[in-house]
């Protein structure tokens, strides 16, 4: 998979991308990922890529030929690449989305936005907006993290067990929360593993584990 990133601070990205299982995924190449610096689109001697909004209001947006600039740039390296663009105005980001994106193996291109926001009429360059939960951030490249995190992660081969990812969180349903887990030592000052764990009973630890699932 194919994930391109636009945005103003590419170097925000190079230790997440380059630790753990997104280190992994790159070496095995399930995933390569690109940072588009979006300053290299600004306009001008000065490489603008903001101005105040039309109407009035505090801060800057992100202007529109700058933004496009860096999609269309992104589009011909990947031309059937989904656009995403973390927004509060997009729908709230679920692990049926990033099973979505993980399965069909299209490209990703990841808008960063910053400041007050950005040019609204780039929407019409855009596939899908997302937004990660009710809160306000900084800029999109946390989102962005995000998003690139738990859609590489199910890449077949990145986690290494086949199954790693079928009983994890919301990995059914969007809902289910999974049953607590335990490893040693057996007993940490008054805190022991519950019997059942330890009985080798395993359709015992199963019906357990069902009950202790959450959703």
């Amino acid at each position: 998979m194919k994930i391109q990133v636009i945005t103003l601070f590419p170097e925000m990205f190079e230790q997440v991308l380059n630790s753990s299982m997104m280190w992994k995924a790159q070496k095995s190449k399930a995933a390569t990922f690109n940072m588009i610096n979006l300053r290299d689109f600004g306009l001008g001697p000065r490489k603008q890529v903001d101005d105040p909004p039309y109407g009035g209001g505090d801060g800057m947006l992100l202007m529109i030929e700058p933004l496009v600039a860096a999609i269309e740039f992104a589009k011909k390296k990947d031309p059937s690449a989904v656009v995403l663009l973390p927004t509060p105005r997009g729908h709230i980001y679920k692990q049926s989305d990033a099973k979505r994106f993980a399965a069909d193996k299209k490209g990703l291109i990841i808008i960063c936005p910053r400041y007050e926001g950005y040019d609204e009429r780039v929407v019409n360059w855009v596939d899908e907006q997302i937004c990660i939960g009710n809160y306000v951030l900084t800029g999109g490249e946390i989102p962005a993290m995000v998003i690139i995190d738990s859609v590489v992660r199910l890449l077949p081969g990145v986690l290494g067990g086949e199954t790693s990812a079928e009983e994890e969180s919301f990995q059914k349903d969007d809902k289910t929360i999974e049953y607590p887990q335990y490893t040693r030592p057996l007993k940490f000052r008054d805190l022991t593993v519950p019997e059942v764990l330890i009985s080798g009973h395993h359709a015992e630890i199963e019906k357990w584990r069902r009950g202790k699932q959450r959703g």
